[in-house]
């Protein structure tokens, strides 16, 4: 046999065996995936979903999580449109009325934390320490005297579906004052802006630790209440294409790794986590008071 037949023959073989392993590749590596994940602006700001991605991905690396962050009112409407695989929100008077439209389902609580009212160091209008409601009667009183102003997301985001309870719990509607702004956006940005005014604002616990070291001129005020739980929950979106693997998501988040993640983020730099994972609390007094939550 001549060298040149000899080398053809090697080639050959090189080439049917890099054409074997390529098929085997293609046919044996599984197809990946974009899991659409709508979810609320103070998940996302603070870092956590991109820790809890992060992980998810080293046990499923075919599945790309992609999170487009909004107001809970928002990713309902979205997920309504099919726009998602699954959604994250905290507002259970919104949730319910998708449950019910058949919008969303398989709900599960999988983390919480607590809404606070924040606002300048001096509180003008001496809320430091009061009951919510109580407290929310005051910035309405120091608000039309002139001494506050009340800076709100007014974008039917969780943080503002809670505050418009608070104000009706009151007995007050401020909407059209003066001393009361509307920022339509998300909670860092109206962080911010109460900040520039020295304003009262409501927040989540978790977005206002995260940005604390910018909030020069506000601090918690008001942090106790039953009505200021606020619970994070994972459903399952009911056009989806994706159901097992938006289910495959929501089962992580839920999963003992899952919440080890959740109640760790945020403790080595500010000393405690900033939202707290289930099994920290009685499941069914967080059901509870969904339930009640759900019904205002």
């Amino acid at each position: 046999m001549s060298s040149k037949a000899l080398i053809i023959i090697v080639l050959a073989i090189v080439l049917s065996v890099a054409l074997l392993s390529l098929a085997y590749m293609l046919f044996t590596s599984e197809k990946q995936v974009v899991l659409r994940v709508l979810t609320t602006t103070s998940l996302y700001a603070t870092g956590l979903l991109d820790r809890l991605a992060e992980e998810f991905s080293r046990e499923h690396p075919n599945i790309v999580v992609q999170f487009i962050a909004v107001g809970s009112g928002e990713a309902l409407r979205k997920a309504e449109l099919g726009d998602a695989d699954l959604v994250l929100v905290h507002a259970p008077s919104l949730e319910r009325k998708y449950l019910e439209k058949g919008v969303i389902y398989c709900g599960k609580i999988f983390a919480y934390n607590y809404f606070v009212i924040v606002g300048p160091r001096n509180d003008p209008a001496n809320i430091a320490g009061l009951d919510p409601i109580e407290a929310m009667k005051k910035i309405y009183e120091a608000g039309e005297r002139g001494y506050a102003k009340f800076v709100s997301r007014g974008d039917n985001s969780g943080t503002h579906v809670r505050e418009r309870m608070l104000w009706k719990k009151a007995g007050l509607n401020p909407k059209g004052k003066p001393w009361y702004i509307e920022t339509g956006s998300g909670m860092s940005q109206t962080l911010m802006v109460a900040n520039e005014y020295s304003a009262y604002t409501l927040s989540d616990i978790g977005t206002y630790l995260k940005f604390s070291s910018k909030l020069t001129e506000l601090k918690v005020l008001v942090d106790k209440g039953d009505i200021l739980v606020n619970m994070y929950s994972a459903y399952l979106v009911r056009e989806s294409k994706n159901e097992k693997y938006a289910k495959m998501f929501i089962d992580f988040i839920v999963s003992d790794k899952g919440q080890e993640i959740i109640g760790c983020y945020g403790r080595e730099e500010f000393g405690r986590p900033l939202f707290y994972p289930v099994k920290t609390a009685s499941i069914e007094e967080l059901k509870r008071m969904w339930n009640e939550l759900a019904e205002e």
